[in-house]
């Protein structure tokens, strides 16, 4: 099975794994805010930390996976992830953990490589539906919220991290076995020529773009546990559950959104999604202490950011023009840097308020400004094309 299938396989699986890995630490949030003492800004920034890291290496992996081959890339970084998983077991001090928690971001930047690796097996009228099939592999951040909480109780916190660094080094096995190159050499483009994807506007209207709807998702997904323990006094277990079923439709409704971008076309369909996200986002700026009205804002974002994610990877490999590596690494950024901030807003919201409104009010503001782009942007490109 080594060709399409298997790339397409084996890098959402990886992906899944990696992506469980990235997002460890939120449902962890509380027992290890209990155990080092920390004010909700310093157990935000400890959940928001790999973020940060997955962000920005994003660029420079894909630059490398068009250089060098996404085999050898992605198996390298899943090699590496076991570091701070096996350091973070061994943390006596929350300083420690921020130190190895930067590190574990590297897990995010699979999505990037793996984009990159499996595009080049299918043709340009499929990437809309293939891609949002590998950007499933988000899943992993669903698999982090019911599997630790549960592995904690089980095996304690050291433990947890140490059974993330097993799977994370059989999985590096498996792919290395399972998959080949892609057929032509890989591109040995300069730096230069690489980022010259910075020029082109359409790039940084994706990332804009994507630093809303993958910065959502991220950000829901890896605060939601702290979320719904601090408004609603969940438990751990409990907590962890409900912000998995929020990853899971948003996962699930990306390949949603690629394939009806491929129909319909990514305009209408990015249209559609910020209308409903701006509608969710002004719903939790007033009700956002309501559980049930919570709950639908919350499973209503995840539907649309998800199917907006796969709406805006339809539009990649038209923009990259031969550098998906680059171009996936600029907008995959932009996104991880989305789901950077908002925990840390939050949290320094929630200790200077008392409330997270003021937080979710920020986010329809800049839903309404995603909203007038994208009016201006489709509506000067019909202006140019009837000219």
């Amino acid at each position: 099975m080594k060709g399409r299938t298997a790339a397409l396989v084996y890098s959402t699986v990886a992906m899944v794994v990696s992506f469980a890995a990235w997002a460890i630490l939120s449902p962890m949030a509380s027992t290890l805010q209990e155990l080092y003492r920390l004010s909700v800004t310093e157990k935000s920034l400890l959940v928001a930390t790999p973020v940060l890291l997955g962000s920005v290496m994003r660029i420079p992996m894909g630059m490398l996976t068009d250089r060098l081959g996404g085999k050898k890339v992605y198996t390298l970084t899943m090699l590496f992830l076991i570091f701070p998983l096996l350091g973070a077991s061994f943390a006596g001090s929350f300083e420690t953990l921020l130190f190895f928690a930067f590190f574990l971001g590297m897990a995010g930047t699979t999505f990037t490589i793996a984009i990159a690796y499996v595009s080049r097996w299918f043709p340009l009228e499929k990437q809309g539906l293939v891609l949002g099939i590998t950007g499933m592999g988000n899943f992993g951040t669903a698999v982090a919220g019911f599997t630790v909480p549960l592995l904690i109780e089980a095996y304690g916190v050291s433990g947890t991290f140490r059974i993330f660094g097993v799977a994370i080094a059989i999985m590096a096995l498996l792919f290395w076995l399972g998959t080949r190159e892609f057929p032509s050499s890989p591109s040995s483009g300069s730096i230069p020529s690489v980022l010259g994807v910075f020029r082109y506007k359409e790039t940084w209207l994706l990332s804009t773009y994507y630093f809303l709807t993958f910065g959502s998702f991220m950000a829901f997904g890896i605060y939601l546990p702290t979320l719904l323990q601090d408004l609603f006094h969940l438990t751990a277990v409990d907590a962890g559950w409900r912000a998995a079923g929020f990853v899971v439709v948003a996962t699930l409704a990306r390949p949603l959104g690629g394939y009806l971008a491929d129909r319909l076309g990514a305009e209408r369909m990015l249209t559609v999604v910020f209308a409903g996200v701006l509608l969710g986002a002004l719903i939790l700026t007033g009700l956002s202490e309501e559980i049930r009205s919570f709950s639908f804002a919350c499973l209503s974002i995840a539907l649309l950011v998800g199917m907006g994610n796969g709406a805006v990877f339809k539009l990649v490999p038209v923009v990259a023009r031969g550098r998906t590596g680059a171009v996936t690494g600029v907008v995959g950024a932009a996104g991880g840097i989305g789901g950077f901030f908002p925990p840390i807003v939050l949290g320094m919201v929630r200790d200077a308020t008392g409330s997270y409104a003021l937080g979710f009010g920020l986010l329809a503001v800049f839903v309404l400004a995603c909203i007038l782009l994208h009016k201006w942007y489709f509506g000067q490109r019909k202006r140019e094309i009837m000219a």
